[in-house]
């Protein structure tokens, strides 16, 4: 997951137990048959996860991590495929003893280059070679968790295969941290969803809340993720001599000014959240030389198409006019990258109410919209389903004060592993005995 910054958490529970009907709970015996599979599992999640957490691999270069996945889909009997989409993603097909709906649950594999800070005596030590500079490899997003849970999922279910009705498409996808062509894109488009075909998917992630917690909201959940560059063309010319430049620099400094006016007077901000960021500004070499040319360059985040296509459309406009009216031209490159995350509200109280009748109301929080973006917001696109995030911030510790995502002292508290477990398994198991009926127009 791509962050500009932390959005965390908590709204309240009464709020999202105010939006989800209650719905029936699975039947008590099968609960206890998930309880006593997932307390077996555990350790094994949590050995899972501390091994690939030592051996981070960068999006599109996960062939370690999705040889281990293979092999332990492989053992419980799966149907597997690698290499799908042309990268190192995998898909398991767990098919039932009956016929029956057919789900998908999602796990991303990459970590990023970030030199780990944590002191874990697990700690990854891998380097590479990103942008011409020597960093650490590190599990900075919690991709080794998510995988290693979907791992604890697929044996929990292929254990009870004789009894399930219905087909269960385990997604373990590569380079979602690779906007804007991630790794959900080239598995849809090499049919993950199509066969079987997929009625309903779920997926988690990580995130800065009370371990043991889940937290999701209806509609737009995480926002779009897009990048903008900006090359300003000028005129080099001596420092002593400014009046022979064309200063890409000053008239870069005006650019990010009007750059600031974009969220505060161009988007309706009632109807979702926005932000324009600069996050690279690079012009000239020495003190006394201005420059021919400067670039900038950053990422624009939206809850709606109406202020994606607005932001856009300004960052492309300032750009210029400023550039126009500093005697310079501008080149404007924007990247559109991963749409809104969003849960159809048509679906979300049916998934919330498994949730809750689940793990508990007191366990199932609403989330605040936040501005990262997450490229299972495609699958979303396809089908419905949820995306939520999983609390693993240990007993006893604010969630605003611990080390967020992407953060080289990133970790997570294992005890939420048998949380995680527990709502994938419990939404599949929902999906198939209950079925995936059609779903009524948008009010």
């Amino acid at each position: 997951m791509r962050l500009s910054s932390l959005a965390v958490l908590i709204l309240s529970a009464a709020s999202l137990r105010a939006q989800a009907p209650l719905t029936s709970a699975l039947p008590a015996a099968l609960m206890r048959d998930l309880d006593f599979r997932i307390v077996a599992v555990t350790p094994k999640v949590i050995a899972w996860r501390r091994d690939l957490h030592e051996h981070p691999e960068l999006s599109n270069f996960e062939a370690r991590t999705g040889d281990v996945v293979a092999a332990h889909l492989k053992a419980l009997g799966l149907e597997v495929r690698t290499k799908v989409g042309g990268s190192h993603s995998v898909i398991g097909i767990l098919r039932g003893g009956k016929p029956g709906p057919s789900v998908a649950l999602r796990a991303d594999m990459d970590a990023l280059p970030v030199t780990e800070q944590t002191g874990l005596s697990f700690a990854s030590r891998v380097t590479t070679q990103y942008n011409g500079q020597t960093v650490g490899v590190m599990h900075a997003c919690g991709h080794d968790a998510h995988t290693a849970i979907l791992m604890g999922v697929a044996e929990v279910l292929a254990g009870m295969k004789a009894t399930l009705p219905g087909t269960i498409t385990f997604l373990f996808q590569a380079a979602e941290e690779s906007a804007p062509n991630g790794g959900a894109k080239a598995m849809i488009e090499a049919g993950a969803l199509d066969d079987p075909k997929v009625e309903a998917v779920y997926g988690l992630h990580t995130w800065p809340g009370p371990t043991g917690t889940v937290s999701t909201r209806s509609g737009g959940m995480m926002a779009s993720g897009d990048n903008w560059r900006v090359v300003i063309h000028g005129r080099q010319a001596h420092g002593a001599q400014p009046w022979r430049s064309v200063d890409p620099i000053v008239i870069g400094a005006q650019i990010i000014t009007g750059l600031q006016t974009i969220v505060s007077r161009s988007i309706d901000l009632t109807a979702g959240p926005a932000v324009v960021t600069v996050g690279a500004f690079i012009g000239g070499v020495r003190e006394n030389i201005i420059p021919d040319s400067a670039v900038m360059f950053g990422t624009f985040r939206t809850f709606n198409d109406k202020a994606r296509r607005t932001a856009a459309d300004q960052i492309r406009a300032i750009a210029t006019q400023y550039a126009t009216a500093g005697g310079a031209t501008a080149t404007v490159t924007i990247s559109m990258g991963y749409p809104t995350t969003a849960n159809d509200p048509r679906w979300f109280g049916r998934s919330t109410g498994v949730l809750r009748s689940t793990l508990g109301d007191a366990l199932v929080l609403e989330s605040a919209p936040s501005m990262p973006a997450e490229d299972f917001s495609l699958f979303l696109e396809k089908v419905p389903g949820l995306f939520f995030f999983l609390g693993v911030t240990p007993k006893g510790k604010d969630p605003l004060r611990m080390p967020a995502n992407h953060s080289p002292m990133y970790d997570v508290d294992e005890a939420s592993f048998p949380t995680g477990v527990k709502a994938l398994s419990a939404l599949a198991l929902d999906a198939l005995l209950r079925g995936v009926p059609p779903l009524g127009p948008m009010k």
